[in-house]
């Protein structure tokens, strides 16, 4: 496929035609969250891909990864070599799609989106060498997030492969995991699994200070959060030397017998 003529779709099928258009490379410059989230899906699934140079205002950046379902696998594509990010220093209006043989516009509106391709060659010649000079003189973006599969591996590693099971069925449910007065985090489905499998706050919190998820004052501060809305609830566990360690439980008895998916909806609704 290619972008021969003006193309009015849904974002996906722009985002296919500009990897297969693309031979080893293909900047994506400005790109909506639409965009990102698409490349993502896209990429990932895909066998064989050009490397994406994605190359994004930080300033819209930041918004998106706080979004642990975007920027989690984001960080996988990274690892990876699939994907690279670098900050405009300058942002242009449109977002764009550029190979050094094609330039297209792309412009979404009312649902919809128009893929805009350059028929001047030169014009997409000059266009190409600018962009590529000024990604020269970018650095890599250092993603924040651990990759999923990183994610994964240590959580089965360190606390079962139960709590692996929820913990993706668990973000298959959910449209985005940000926090923040949004519904549920990273951080608040970790507690959520481990409370559904009554494992310890300590091990929880150390795999996930380990893994780059998050400190474990912060999941101290989550877990106190989930207690006082009545979600969560712990037991004392006593060690033979030292303060006693909590186990975390489900504290909503209308949970306990829920599957995780209903557990992670009903949490995530009460927390928006």
């Amino acid at each position: 496929m290619d972008f021969t003529d003006t193309h009015v779709a849904e974002m996906a099928e722009v985002v296919e035609k500009g990897i297969n258009a693309a031979q080893s490379e293909l900047f994506v410059i400005n790109p909506t969250r639409t965009a990102i989230t698409q490349f993502v899906t896209s990429l990932t699934a895909a066998t064989d891909s050009p490397t994406i140079r994605l190359f994004v205002d930080e300033s819209s950046l930041k918004p998106i990864l706080d979004d642990f379902l975007i920027a989690s696998r984001l960080a996988d594509l990274v690892n990876k070599d699939q994907l690279v990010i670098r900050t405009l220093d300058e942002v242009p209006r449109a977002q764009l799609l550029l190979t050094k043989e094609v330039l297209v516009s792309v412009v979404e509106s009312g649902g919809s989106v128009v893929a805009l391709p350059s028929t001047d060659a030169s014009f997409v010649t000059s266009t190409y060498e600018e962009y590529s000079r000024r990604w020269d003189r970018s650095a890599d973006y250092s993603l924040r997030t651990p990759p999923l599969s990183h994610v994964r591996e240590t959580m089965a590693e360190d606390i079962g492969d139960k709590a692996v099971e929820d913990f993706n069925r668990s973000l298959e449910t959910l449209d985005k995991a940000e926090g923040d007065g949004q519904g549920l985090d990273e951080v608040s489905i970790a507690l959520l699994v481990a409370a559904n499998n009554r494992e310890l706050l300590y091990d929880i919190s150390r795999w996930g200070e380990d893994v780059r998820l998050a400190s474990k004052a912060t999941f101290s501060r989550t877990k106190n959060k989930l207690e006082s809305a009545g979600v969560i609830d712990t037991e004392k566990v006593p060690i033979e030397m030292g303060r006693p360690r909590l186990r975390l439980v489900l504290g909503n008895g209308t949970l306990l017998d829920a599957d995780i998916e209903t557990v992670v909806q009903k949490v995530s609704g009460e927390l928006s």
